[in-house]
């Protein structure tokens, strides 16, 4: 994987996590590096999902990409279930 590629997951990831987390309702306790982290695999988990069920993986795919967002949505929730929650003083 080059460079390009690393920076393009990273950002495609802050994005995709960013729009599973306005999916989510609530507040949500979590750093904004979890949230790209979630992203990141959010959107690999999604291309291989889509992949799997026949979707086309080259190229921009909107039911990928709502695959993904979906998949990030679930993985905020899984990381909240076990994220410490934080007090505001």
């Amino acid at each position: 994987m080059t460079i390009g590629g690393i920076v393009s997951a990273i950002v495609l990831g802050a994005v995709v996590g960013a729009l599973g987390r306005l999916i989510v309702p609530g507040r949500q306790s979590m750093p904004a590096w979890l949230t790209v982290a979630v992203g990141v695999v959010a959107a690999f988990a999604g291309t291989g999902l889509s992949a799997m069920v026949g979707l086309r993986t080259s190229g921009w795919n909107l039911w990928e990409t709502l695959l993904q967002i979906g998949v990030a949505a679930a993985g905020v929730c899984l990381v909240l279930a076990f994220w410490p929650p934080t007090t505001h003083r």
